[in-house]
């Protein structure tokens, strides 16, 4: 069977349980990019299945999000808190940045390769001013080499320096890692959410999901931690945090 870049596939060896697209070919070799997880792999061109998109997953989240807001309209109005959010693939921050539209939160996003979001940080964060950050893109873990993990050090760094610019971490409030991302080292540096505490596979919306729980929490009372993880694909394996204080501010009368 042909295949050619976008292509839709997945993989036999695994139970055909992922959906990839096809993000290039060399001879027998195809290179993948999860449709919904932030995963890289690649595969034997014999080994893959041509699948059909079906794809309503971005809509069903967006959807079950606005309907868990339960916000009082009629008398208050809300000022949810302003995010910026910096991914490593511009595909995922488009999906990104549509979900925070849907849900009408402020959010400013930015594509930048993970080595890169350090150098840059420092500069975004005095242009935009956000109370939360993400930080994201994509990562791995290989258990058998000695540099285990594919892109944490990275965020790690851009963590480091997020907290060099606020340390308080209910004034800034970051959210870093992607798919198996090293998620103990990446609390340790000041992040208040990271990914991943089962070195797991985490969806693309898992980090936007977090920042617009956290952008519509009251912001003089504590989040309700475990609620807002269950939200994500996999709940506490996937992503975990700190309890902090919400990010929105809410007036009367409307």
């Amino acid at each position: 069977m042909d295949y050619d870049v976008g292509s839709i596939v997945s993989r036999n060896s695994h139970n055909n349980d992922i959906l990839f697209k096809v993000t290039s070919i060399s001879g027998n070799t195809v290179y993948l990019k999860g449709l919904d997880l932030r995963l890289y792999a690649d595969s034997d061109i014999a080994d893959l299945r041509i699948e059909k998109e079906i794809n309503n997953s971005d809509r069903e989240i967006t959807t079950k999000n606005i309907q868990e807001l339960n916000l009082n309209r009629d008398k208050y109005f809300y000022l949810p808190g302003k995010v910026m959010h910096i991914d490593g693939d511009e595909d995922y921050l488009e999906r990104c940045m549509k979900f925070y539209k849907d849900l009408k939160v402020k959010a400013f996003g930015i594509t930048l390769k993970e080595n890169e979001i350090s150098n840059y940080l420092k500069l975004n964060l005095k242009k935009y001013n956000p109370d939360i950050l993400v930080i994201t893109g994509h990562d791995a873990y290989y258990k058998n080499r000695n540099n285990k993990y594919q892109n944490t050090a990275y965020f790690i760094d851009a963590v480091k320096e997020a907290r060099k610019y606020e340390k308080d971490q209910n004034k800034l409030i970051i959210i870093s890692g992607a798919c198996q991302s090293n998620y103990e080292e990446l609390i340790k540096a000041g992040s208040n959410f990271a990914s991943s505490p089962k070195r797991i596979n985490i969806h693309a919306l898992d980090p936007a999901i977090i920042a617009s729980s956290i952008a519509f929490s009251d912001k003089n009372k504590s989040i309700d931690l475990i609620s807002i993880i269950e939200k994500t694909k996999y709940g506490s394996s996937g992503i975990g945090g700190i309890i902090t204080n919400g990010t929105m501010f809410v007036g009367y009368p409307r």
